[in-house]
């Protein structure tokens, strides 16, 4: 795969400081979501190794299904094997609990499978799609990435969100603009049981909003109520009638009693706010 917009010689010197380190690795299994950030790592990697790199995934009911079938056909198009391993993650009482340290447990239990996935298949690294951003985030999945020795190639080579995408679209990855995606448990508040029944209808509520044209978004439940959030500009959308009664009717459908509107609008990690001070950092 070759660049096919020209890049400034800072973000040109980053990618090939990553093409290295992966180089160096010799064999990786890419922890993939689909997002951009692992797609760009996903893509480095079968340029700097070929079939010594490959895309592994893991499957909860926590992560959308067609999520799991764009990041299949991503791995197909960028030419690499794409596996998979079913996580214990509604099994574990620890993230069912959905405390402030949730996506710690996360991926704790996803490396713990990615691992013998890794070295059943002879890779001899697992690689993820952290960026240098997320490094100053409110993310305790960062905790069990290092404690799992998983390599961040992109953070390491001081990438930002913003240089992943540039660099994405330069490659011709269509990943390049895609909305931001977190798993579903997100849209819980902490402190509130994590349950399959939960979960589907997230699913399903954003399913349908997307069908309505919203790229970026969030259905956060709360109880009985849907709060949307959608991007500062798509809000005036919602304001139309016949859209308004058919969003309505489709999240009542799921489930829901009530079907609010965030006049915020979208924003990443929104439901940390609700976390006391000292457990965002």
């Amino acid at each position: 795969m070759l660049e096919t917009v020209p890049l400034a010689p800072e973000l040109a010197a980053k990618l090939d400081a990553v093409r290295a380190r992966l180089r160096d690795l010799d064999s990786v299994l890419v922890a993939f979501s689909g997002g951009a950030d692992s797609a760009l790592v996903l893509a480095l990697a079968q340029q700097a190794l070929g079939e010594r790199a490959a895309a592994g995934m893991g499957l909860s009911a926590a992560y959308p299904v067609e999520e799991v079938d764009a990041a299949r056909a991503f791995a197909a198009d960028v030419g690499v094997r794409f596996l998979t391993v079913d996580t214990g993650q509604l099994d574990d009482a620890a993230f069912l609990r959905n405390d402030a340290q949730r996506c710690y447990h996360c991926r704790d239990d996803l490396y713990t499978h990615l691992r013998p996935l890794a070295a059943a298949h002879g890779f001899s690294a697992i690689c993820d799609g952290t960026n240098a951003d997320d490094l100053h985030d409110h993310r305790p999945g960062r905790r069990a990435t290092v404690e799992a020795g998983v390599v961040s190639p992109l953070a390491d080579a001081g990438l930002t969100k913003r240089e992943v995408r540039e660099a994405s679209r330069a490659l011709g990855l269509r990943t390049w603009d895609k909305p931001q995606q977190a798993c579903l448990s997100s849209r819980i508040p902490h402190g509130v049981p994590i349950t399959l029944t939960a979960l589907r209808r997230v699913e399903r509520a954003e399913r349908l909003l997307r069908d309505e044209g919203f790229r970026q978004l969030r259905v956060r439940e709360h109880g009985d109520c849907a709060r949307i959030e959608v991007e500062a500009e798509d809000i005036t959308r919602l304001l139309d009638t016949a859209l308004r009664a058919r969003v309505v009717e489709a999240l009542r459908s799921c489930g829901y009693a009530f079907v609010s509107l965030d006049l915020e609008g979208f924003a990443t990690g929104k439901l940390n706010r609700l976390l006391p001070q000292g457990e965002r950092a």
